[in-house]
């Protein structure tokens, strides 16, 4: 049992070095994250305060901010667009609740809900008020792809 024991601490030196070399590896590839801006979320994320949608504007290439209300109807019915939109295209898509951040839709002139705000390499280049269809949509994120 003794050559076990032995084999079971050589193992777990072996699992710790191996953490350390894949830990530093990480922190080697982190500038490395601009290349990953072509892989967007899957999913919409949302977004709470100006510095969170500095950070996704600035990680991907192109990004659909929906700003939205919960107690907004039309919102309700672009809700599943937007979802669709994360999952088919290669935009990252970020939704930013007006209530929760108020001064961010202020900053961003938005008047109405929802706002749909397009940003590619980091610019504001299309807004979009009201409700429209998903290949309206996709048509103008395919113009900044």
């Amino acid at each position: 049992m003794s050559e076990s024991h032995g084999t079971d601490d050589e193992l777990d030196e072996i699992r710790a070095q191996k953490r350390e070399e894949l830990a530093s590896k990480v922190n080697d590839d982190e500038p490395a994250e601009d290349d990953e801006s072509a892989t967007a979320p899957s999913e919409p994320v949302h977004v709470h305060g100006s510095s969170e949608l500095q950070d996704a504007v600035s990680k991907y290439d192109v990004v659909l901010v929906d700003f939205y209300a919960d107690w907004c109807g039309p919102c309700k019915m672009l809700e599943p667009t937007v979802k669709s939109l994360a999952q088919s295209t290669d935009a990252a898509v970020a939704k930013v609740d007006i209530d929760q951040n108020q001064q961010l839709a202020q900053q961003y002139q938005v008047r109405g809900v929802p706002t749909l705000m397009l940003f590619s390499d980091g610019e504001a280049v299309e807004q979009v008020v009201g409700v429209r269809d998903e290949s309206t949509l996709r048509s103008l994120i395919e113009q900044y792809q």
